[in-house]
């Protein structure tokens, strides 16, 4: 089956709403458009080899209100299988003419005015013969607004397209003529009326057509008010429907088309307006679908009303000879019916019932008649043709069950007058939208397993037609299981195969030789060498496989090696043999294995010797020997001491005992039972022992932890001076909580040196002391610091000194000043000879480093001091003086 990705015929999306191609007119011109389609002819081989030559027309049909320019076209081709651009063509007009609906029937009411141009747009072009095919489009972003089925469409775009097919030197799709159609833009549609709409195309080719509703197509980039000036490249997107409608119901669900003739029927929906309809037309070659084809067209809903006489085209009935007739228009001021049912010589084959029942006496084609007059005095009458051919059934049969074979389906349709002529299957394979076929017993593979259903389309020559479904059981590769792929057997031994399956129904074993019942699902093997067997399962005509390998030996290989191990622990046994079954006694020793028929058992040895015998087989043929598993205890150890606690700097020797014969603390070395160590923090130290001349030679260990007290840090305060008999208040703090034990030396002027806060009070004739606080805890850690006081022989005091040189080499670079006996500090501030602030601080110890605003004042300068505050006895201190800056 051709797929029509690849081979493609594509005629036009033709549409006779307004919309703009991708011509050059402008926008109002472009609103008045009514449709338009492309057709191609094969004229024939190309000049260039592996060419084809075609004539390529445009129509474009136009609103006879139009003044816009509709003098060139734009279109583009394009590659169908990658959208790459082929060519671009410009093309100017070729002829044009007008088409006008001058006349109306008496009984029609408010008739609408009816007018188009018809342009045509004609070139020639030779094409490569590829297999993918080609697309041909014209594309404009402006559609006319307000179309009734699609949403805003004043703001969506047209896309008309036809393809030329590919194709292969066997198989020639692109020798090709795309369908013809004819465009009837002046039939009149009343809103709420019965339809009838010709749709069908010829083919000179001698392809059957089969139509469908399908979506109507938009540009890529849609816009209200541009139009393009190159066509886009496929793929192009779907109009947007409103409520109600969609590409398979534009005109609602009133509103149908025969597959077959492409005829548009039904009851036209009440809303005045115009209606986007495209139609797809699938094109069958030979029976092989070789190209869908999309036509777009518009169809304009009236508000008028036409009381008239109305048939279908045709009638038909192949199950009996009774038919019930209606006028299919229902203007409801029809005052009087005459039917005629057209039987020749019998002049009682009338009616004046307005829905008449007439049974015809014989098979054949008759001729209806039916007139009609109105409350107005208006006449009308029709014909239409009556096919009476009872005797037709469409049947079909199918052989197959299995998604990996073919299954072949046989029409079985019968008919009593005529033959079937045409066929349509659809095969119902979800997975694929080429399950079709127009031949009369065509085979189909399914593509997985499934339950379908499938359908067959039948006609006949006398005009009969009809649909038989059935459904169709696709299953699946039946279901296979082997218990083992791998075996062992002794050349001397059978072995029974195993195939489970809940499924197959057969069973079958190759290869046939050394094999008993090889039709079932157990048979019996007895190869004389390895062999690989295969077992083929069936049911329902699907069948899977899988295979076994038996191996064979003529004999059974077994080597044991004693093995060591410590008392305690697990030890498992590794005979090295090629034997399927085993069998182990204990002969020495009272440790009992955990199980005693596998290959691997494992102990755990309680005393030094255990002696066990095994038997290894492989069917009939066997093998003996025996192992030893032989076990010491192991090495015992002890450390001296506990965890221990260490302060911060110290170190500690760690000792441990042990009957191993080789032994190390981690930290140490070799035969050593001691190390000092000296850690900074907390730190774990591991001590390990080993027999290694013994059964058992695994290390064992014993971990001992040394704690490390912090380092622990005393603050003593800062250096700092009093006055002499000021009561001057210490306060020693340390960072380890638990050192709670001070001792300050020494002890002089203090009245309790063994608390973290004395009191000193110093008397006349001592200038300066020195004292060093000790923070210890309860286990010995401790840490200690220092602090000077100076003791002024003066009273309270604030000294500033009277010059300060800011260069830099750290020595007098500050102007600050000395408290004296000062308990409460409040303000220093510098003042320039201009009396500009240039510095200012409450805290003690800061002082002016010769900036201002960043800048450097000037050597020699000379500044005014201010300072403030509070002695000891709560007296005010208030000093003024001069500063000399020197660099």
């Amino acid at each position: 089956m051709i797929l029509a990705k690849y081979i493609r015929k594509i005629f036009l999306s033709f549409i006779a709403t307004i919309f703009i191609f991708f011509v050059s007119v402008n926008t109002s011109f472009a609103h008045h458009i009514k449709g338009g389609w492309i057709g191609y002819t094969y004229i024939g081989v190309g000049t260039t080899s592996g060419t084809s030559k075609y004539t390529i027309t445009v129509y474009l049909y136009v609103s006879c209100t139009t003044t816009g320019p509709t003098d060139k076209v734009i279109l583009g081709i394009f590659n169908a299988s990658t959208n790459a651009t082929v060519k671009t063509i410009t093309i100017n007009n070729t002829t044009n003419y007008s088409l006008t609906k001058g006349t109306f029937s008496a009984c029609l009411s408010n008739p609408p005015s009816i007018c188009y141009k018809i342009y045509t747009y004609t070139t020639t072009v030779e094409l490569s013969n590829i297999s993918a095919g080609y697309v041909l489009v014209t594309q404009d972003a402006l559609r006319q607004d307000n179309l009734v089925n699609v949403s805003n469409s004043g703001s969506s775009g047209i896309t008309i397209y036809g393809m030329i097919p590919g194709g292969t030197t066997t198989n020639p799709y692109y020798e090709n003529n795309s369908p013809n159609f004819v465009f009837q833009d002046t039939a009149i549609v009343c809103s709420g009326s019965t339809i009838s709409i010709p749709f069908e195309a010829t083919d000179t080719d001698g392809d059957q057509l089969v139509y469908s509703f399908g979506n109507g197509l938009n540009v890529s980039n849609p816009s209200s008010n541009t139009s393009s000036a190159t066509p886009a490249s496929p793929p192009y997107p779907s109009m947007t429907y409103n409520s109600g409608y969609s590409g398979a119901q534009p005109m609602g669900s009133g509103v149908t088309i025969d597959a077959n003739t492409g005829l548009i029927s039904g009851t036209a929906p009440t809303t005045v307006g115009e209606y986007v309809v495209a139609v797809w037309v699938k094109e069958y070659r030979n029976g092989v679908l070789i190209d869908s084809t999309k036509k777009e067209l518009q169809i304009q809903v009236s508000n008028c009303t036409l009381a008239g006489a109305t048939l279908s085209l045709s009638y038909i009935n192949c199950d009996n000879y009774s038919f019930t007739f209606k006028n299919e228009n229902s203007a409801s001021n029809i005052s009087s019916y005459l039917w005629n049912f057209g039987v020749t010589n019998d002049a009682t084959d009338t009616s004046t019932e307005a829905s008449p029942t007439y049974t015809y006496a014989d098979t054949g084609t008759y001729t209806l008649k039916l007139k009609v007059s109105t409350t107005a005095g208006c006449t009308d009458s029709t014909t239409s043709s009556v096919k009476v051919y009872p005797g037709f059934f469409p049947n079909f049969t199918y052989k197959g069950s299995c998604y990996q074979s073919a299954f072949q389906f046989t029409d079985a349709s019968t008919a009593s007058y005529g033959a079937i002529n045409s066929w349509l299957w659809n095969f119902g394979d979800t997975n694929t939208t080429v399950d079709s076929s127009t031949e009369q017993n065509p085979s189909y593979t399914y593509s997985s397993p499934d339950t379908v259903t499938a359908s067959l389309y039948v006609t006949s020559t006398k005009g009969c037609s009809g649909t038989i479904t059935k459904d169709v059981y696709i299953y699946g590769k039946p279901d296979l299981y082997l218990p083992f792929t791998d075996t062992l057997i002794c050349s001397i031994d059978s072995l029974q195969l195993q195939a489970k399956s809940e499924e197959a129904t057969s069973f079958a074993w190759t290869p046939t030789t050394n094999i008993i019942y090889d039709t079932t699902a157990s048979p019996i093997a007895y190869p004389k060498d390895t062999t690989i067997y295969t077992v083929v399962v069936s049911d329902k005509g699907c069948v899977d496989s899988a295979t076994v390998q038996v191996n064979v030996i003529d004999a059974v290989s077994l080597s044991l090696i004693d093995t060591t191990a410590c008392i305690g622990d697990t030890v498992t046994l590794h005979p090295n043999s090629n034997a399927l079954q085993y069998t182990w006694t204990s002969t020495t020793g009272e440790d009992s294995l955990n199980n005693y028929l596998i290959k691997n058992p494992y102990l755990t040895p309680s005393i030094e010797t255990n002696l066990y015998h095994l038997t290894a087989n492989v069917g009939k043929c066997y093998a003996e020997g025996n192992i030893n598993v032989l076990a010491s205890a192991y090495p015992k150890i002890s450390l001296s001491s506990d965890d221990t606690t260490i302060c911060y700097g110290s170190s500690v020797q760690l000792n441990a005992n042990t009957d191993g014969t080789n032994y190390r603390w981690l930290t140490g070395t070799n035969l050593s039972l001691s190390t000092t160590v000296n850690p900074l923090t907390t730190t774990s130290y591991i001590f390990l022992a080993q027999t290694p001349n013994a059964y058992c030679t695994k290390y064992v260990y014993d971990t001992t932890i040394v704690h490390v007290t912090p380092k622990i840090y005393v603050n003593a305060g800062n250096d700092t001076s009093v006055v002499i008999n000021q009561a001057l208040q210490l306060n020693a703090i340390a960072s380890d909580s638990s050192a709670n034990i001070f001792t300050w030396t020494p002890t002089t002027y203090l009245d309790n040196g063994d608390t973290s806060s004395p009191i000193a009070t110093f008397p006349l004739g001592i200038n300066y002391q020195y004292y060093t606080v000790k923070a210890e805890t309860k286990e010995g850690c401790y840490g200690e610091d220092n602090i000077k006081i100076t003791i002024f022989q003066t009273g309270t005091d604030i000294l500033v000194p009277s010059g300060f040189t800011p260069n830099g080499d750290g020595k007098n670079d500050i102007s600050r000043p000395i408290l004296v006996g000062i308990k409460k500090f409040n303000y220093f501030k510098i003042y320039n000879r201009w009396g500009q602030l240039v510095f200012y601080t409450t805290q003690i110890g800061t002082g002016w480093n010769g900036l201002m605003n960043g800048q450097q004042q000037p050597s020699g300068s000379t500044f005014i001091y201010e300072a403030s505050g509070e002695d000891y006895n709560g007296h005010d201190i208030n000093k003024k003086g001069t500063i000399v800056l020197i660099r």
